[in-house]
């Protein structure tokens, strides 16, 4: 497979096809937007196709989220429509601020996507394991950053549905084990796969495609940094960095080539702190996800459990993942708002997740025009989200402390310093990207300490042996 002359793609596979059958529609309305050399064509008709491709392929999302919000307890039922936790449910999920601005203004199909992960849940849920892993399977060649959520499908199916009996302490029957079971999810993976990678295979662009799929040239952190773990690590790197050159410990022209602040997408070498290896990152995401995978073999709790494991994997490798986008925290956030609408601890950890991890989407949409709409389409899903989630747990206390309320609260004044303030200032020209740098910080303190928690609350729960009810 070759690309065109400055092309920089990042290879998904089934997307591909996708493309493609996308293409016999594309043509009624502009023929030059198939021209694989015009890589920055733009006509109004290829916007409005593209547009309504997006919209049309919703429809998956919106099966989805319907079959999540049939799915969960209702354990608070309300008179009141507005109340009721699957009403609220739909409403966080279809009107999820991330997949809004995402999918519909920086345009991406993220939302069908997230439609498949739902089904896939749902059948977990359901105890139908294999459709749940063929359409996971499936996900995964639509897009490899479903990677991220693996091993949770791959722990749990093993020890829920492969291990067919428990010992009376909870324990691991390893006489039970189902080799038919085993086989089946096997075949489902190298079956899908082999569909997937077996044309490259064959014309011998295998490395090619791995290489495009996990581009670790591109650096640790994207241009905007990802609120994460290592947003942290580079500020502090930038931080003693200065405080070097101030002392006079360090000279300007060693850390002139350490600049992880410039916008582009490239390797960098840090200029205090030791330079981080696609190796340590990704022992840092095994170390991160361990405890999850762990606790779902050693206390399985059903496909409650599983979700738990899903969505701790995601904030793993989110945390501590290579060059990882900021919008990989929809992973998170959308999966938790199952929780969120069950569990009033759950729905706490869900508020701070998705105000800090929404909030850190802002600079993928950076124009002037469109600050207004961003600021509003984020305060309407907020001001929901709070009021919707306290109303349906007024009766058993707070969803936030006062420390979380006061941490959220900073948000607001960083917002405009970085968007209104700072672009006035005469430090914007000279250094232009120092305020994405502060919101990603600072963002990645509220992400940090939403992953802590939802760990410890998990971690905490009493072991409850279910098995997976196979239909």
């Amino acid at each position: 497979m070759k690309r065109p002359q400055g092309g920089d793609w990042i290879i998904h596979l089934f997307f591909a096809w996708l493309e493609y059958y996308l293409s016999y529609y594309a043509q009624f309305f502009d023929k030059e937007m198939l021209v694989v050399q015009n890589l920055n064509y733009t006509s109004d008709a290829t916007v409005l196709f593209q547009r309504l491709s997006v919209i049309v392929t919703d429809m998956v999302f919106i099966i989805g989220v319907v079959a999540c919000c049939q799915n969960i307890k209702r354990t608070k039922e309300s008179k009141e429509i507005l109340e009721k936790p699957d009403f609220i449910l739909a409403v966080l999920l279809l009107c999820n601020f991330g997949i809004l601005i995402v999918d519909h203004i920086h345009f991406q199909y993220n939302g069908f996507l997230f439609g498949m992960l739902f089904l896939s849940i749902v059948k977990m849920f359901k105890g139908r394991p294999v459709d749940s892993a063929l359409i996971f399977t499936i996900l995964m060649n639509f897009k490899h950053i479903f990677i991220y959520v693996a091993p949770a499908y791959g722990i749990y199916l093993l020890r829920s549905y492969c291990i067919a009996e428990n010992k009376p302490d909870g324990s691991v029957q390893w006489r039970s084990f189902n080799f038919l079971r085993f086989n089946v999810l096997a075949f489902i993976v190298c079956a899908v796969f082999a569909v997937s990678f077996g044309p490259f295979i064959v014309m011998g662009q295998l490395s090619q495609v791995l290489a495009r799929l996990f581009p670790f040239q591109r650096g640790l952190s994207h241009a905007y940094w990802a609120p994460n773990f290592w947003a942290q690590y580079n500020g502090a790197d930038k931080v003693l960095s200065i405080i070097g050159v101030k002392l006079q410990l360090l000279a300007p022209a060693n850390i002139s080539n350490a600049s992880m602040t410039g916008g582009l997408v490239q390797k960098y070498r840090h200029a205090v702190l030791p330079s981080v290896s696609p190796l340590a990152t990704l022992v840092c995401t095994l170390l991160s996800i361990t405890p999850a995978l762990c606790n779902i073999w050693l206390k399985p709790r059903g496909p409650r459990g599983f979700l738990q494991c899903l969505i701790l994997c995601a904030l793993g490798s989110f945390m501590f993942g290579w060059h990882v986008h900021e919008k990989a925290i929809l992973i998170s956030i959308l999966p938790l708002s199952l929780f969120a609408v069950e569990n009033r601890n759950d729905a706490g950890t869900y508020l701070i997740l998705a105000t800090t991890g929404h909030l850190s989407l802002f600079p993928l949409i950076f124009t002037v025009p469109e600050l207004p709409i961003k600021l509003c389409l984020m305060l309407f899903f907020t001001v929901y989200s709070f009021s919707a989630l306290h109303a349906l747990f007024r009766n058993e206390g707070t969803l936030l402390n006062w420390s979380e309320c006061i941490y959220l609260s900073g948000l607001i004044p960083l917002e405009v310093i970085c968007e209104i303030i700072y672009p006035h200032t005469r430090w914007h020209e000279r250094f232009p990207f120092v305020p994405l740098m502060f919101l990603s910080v600072y963002c990645s303190l509220g992400i940090t300490y939403a992953w802590i928690k939802l760990y410890i609350s998990v971690l905490r729960e009493p072991t409850l042996v279910k098995k997976l009810k196979v239909i």
